[in-house]
């Protein structure tokens, strides 16, 4: 089987890569999500589209995927969650994707119902996040998860995420190879805020993790939102001197520190993935930064690190 997703080949040969975030439209019209993408899609590699975020209804991430890619020209990652279909739709979604050249797929547990919008639905989450990567992986070998024989298979590069900046890394990085093992071939993270943190993350994964990793960075907007994200969203930490830099710093403080931070990690890592909070200025901003790194000089991927 040939993987034919550009951004997959791209990262397998070792060349730095670029995703970003944008949420689904919040109803039938997908227009104006179009017009956000086409600003930077001529300058990012993909661009990643969530399944119903924070358990809120939104229009189909492997809707939006294809027409990113069909109207906007750039390659989508769709993700998809545990939490919503049992195996046979998980698999039908898989398939329909495939069949309308969306070939990109993150796979993640998904938020709890509770959290989102209809916290009376249930969650179904008939396997978890390696069960549906493996789900996924055989797909690509032309059968199902049961064993049955597809007239034709998909193509699909499959990626996972990680979060580098857990409290218990040893347990994060086990999870991480459960995941690979059971068919991933790239890692998208969590945001990181601070280049120690990749640092420690990078020392852990030495001669462990062989996939390509793209890490996350997120411009926050502005002090209130880095307070609401380390009170309200798991898995997000914001450091205290980000805290502090944001409540004394001047409008833009957030984008600043999120160039900065790019600069330095650029350097290191295969790629960066950019949560923007749907705001295309925010992607072009961080863009110019990582253009001024251009002269950095590329070596052999390992570990997610260069």
């Amino acid at each position: 089987m040939v993987l034919l997703a550009r951004l997959y080949n791209k990262l397998m040969s070792g060349q730095f890569a670029v995703t970003v975030e944008m949420d689904p439209p919040k109803g039938a019209d997908p227009r104006k999500t179009l017009e956000k993408v086409r600003k930077f899609s001529d300058r990012v590699d993909a661009v990643n589209v969530a399944d119903c975020p924070m358990a809120n209804v939104r229009m189909s991430p492997i809707t939006v995927a294809h027409l990113i890619q069909r109207d906007a020209n750039v390659e989508a990652i769709f993700h998809l969650t545990c939490r919503d279909r049992n195996v046979i739709g998980l698999q039908a979604e898989l398939l329909g994707a495939a069949g309308l050249g969306v070939r990109n797929i993150l796979a993640l547990r998904g938020d709890e119902p509770t959290r989102g919008d209809h916290p009376e639905a249930r969650g179904v989450f008939e396997v978890d996040t390696p069960g549906l990567i493996r789900l996924a992986a055989e797909l690509n070998h032309s059968r199902t998860v049961a064993g049955s024989g597809l007239e034709r298979g998909t193509e699909l590069a499959i990626g996972c995420a990680a979060n580098p900046t857990a409290r218990d890394l040893e347990f994060e990085v086990s999870r991480l190879e459960a995941k690979i093992e059971a068919g991933a071939h790239f890692v998208q993270t969590q945001p990181l805020f601070d280049l120690r943190d990749l640092e420690r993350w990078l020392t852990k994964i030495q001669g462990r993790i062989k996939v390509p990793i793209l890490y996350g960075v997120m411009p926050l907007k502005n002090y209130n939102f880095a307070v609401h994200l380390n009170n309200n969203v798991p898995g997000i930490d914001v450091p205290s001197w980000i805290v502090d830099r944001l409540r004394n710093g001047a409008k833009g403080e957030g984008i600043r520190i999120a160039a900065e931070l790019i600069k330095s990690m650029a350097p290191l890592v295969s790629g960066v993935h950019i949560f923007p909070m749907n705001s295309p200025e925010r992607v072009v901003a961080l863009l110019q930064a990582l253009d001024e790194t251009r002269g950095f000089e590329k070596e052999a991927v390992a570990g997610g690190a260069r």
